[in-house]
């Protein structure tokens, strides 16, 4: 375990490197935003559309392990939910908490620091993860949230899903990324020099901004957030295990680097949905927070168990 937790260790230095200078005003969050933007719309988006171009789409998708993924997601989607719902809380409450216990930050540290501790091979299983996440589980919360105020029904909630999906360039770069490659169309060389110069950017830039990103976040209902990372830190990774290693019997490597995604921290994209839809963004904040700063030994015990 030491040894993946000194090869995990440069990654979390450079979010404390970003967290330091976010904290002491050196890097504004102005700054944070404008990086965060470069890395969302630029770097992580050659990345991901390099690494689609050079896959096929049957090293990414694996039924066995999608479901497994799905599965176990999903049970810690839901025992968040029903924990929620008997203290009281309403739909689009619970489920921002949900949200929170079971979407991990696989794009800013997921898929830069689990390519290179888990070798490239795991890229195809991050790439499907990412795409569950970012597809299945954030429409979700959309659908409830608009769902349960009202809001138009189905006519606004299928709308405002699609055009979520539209507009995240992770999946629009994930999506042409794999049109090219079932396309079997060359990349120049130009531009594949081009691209992987641009994705070289997004791991420093993305831990970094994670890191300016957290100075802002407040401790606030410190009971909850502690709640909530627990399920994203511990009952996550442990539901997708039992998923995949046990009832679908996925791939062990493949389930190996599912596990380790699982026990990512809560995403930062999480807030930006509290705070568009005005839900509980204090307590969303402090789970981002608490559960970043207990990742940096909880993501190496768990890659070392399952590697």
């Amino acid at each position: 375990m030491i040894e993946v937790f000194l090869k995990t260790l440069p990654f979390f230095g450079l979010i404390g490197l970003g967290y330091g200078a976010g904290r002491t005003g050196f890097f504004t969050e102005d700054a944070t935003a404008w990086l965060t933007k470069f890395v969302f719309y630029f770097a992580l988006s050659a990345m991901l559309f390099r690494f689609s171009a050079n896959l096929s789409l049957t090293e990414i998708f694996d039924a066995r392990l999608a479901m497994a993924y799905l599965w176990g997601t999903a049970f810690v989607y839901g025992v968040a939910m029903a924990v929620a719902f008997l203290r009281g809380l309403d739909t689009p409450t619970a489920a921002i908490e949900a949200q929170c216990a079971a979407i991990g930050n696989t794009g800013f540290l997921g898929v830069p620091m689990l390519a290179l501790l888990l070798g490239q091979e795991a890229i195809g299983p991050i790439i499907l993860i990412l795409a569950i996440d970012l597809i299945v589980f954030s429409s979700l919360l959309v659908i409830l949230v608009t769902g349960s105020r009202g809001d138009g029904g189905a006519r606004r909630v299928l709308p405002t899903v699609g055009m979520g999906l539209l507009k995240n360039p992770m999946i629009v770069s994930i999506t042409l990324g794999l049109f090219v490659s079932a396309l079997s169309l060359p990349i120049p060389a130009v531009a594949n020099e081009f691209l992987t110069i641009l994705g070289n950017a997004a791991t420093p830039c993305a831990l970094f901004a994670i890191g300016a990103s957290l100075a802002s976040k407040s401790a606030e209902r410190l009971a909850v957030a502690g709640w909530l990372s627990l399920c994203k830190l511990v009952l996550h990774p442990l539901f997708v295990g039992v998923a995949a290693f046990g009832f679908f019997a996925a791939d062990p490597y493949k389930a190996a680097v599912a596990v380790s995604a699982a026990a990512l921290p809560v995403a930062g994209n999480v807030f930006i949905l509290a705070q568009h839809y005005g839900i509980a963004p204090a307590r969303v904040s402090a789970s981002i927070l608490i559960s970043t700063a207990i990742s940096v030994v909880t993501v190496s015990v768990v890659i070392s168990l399952v590697s």
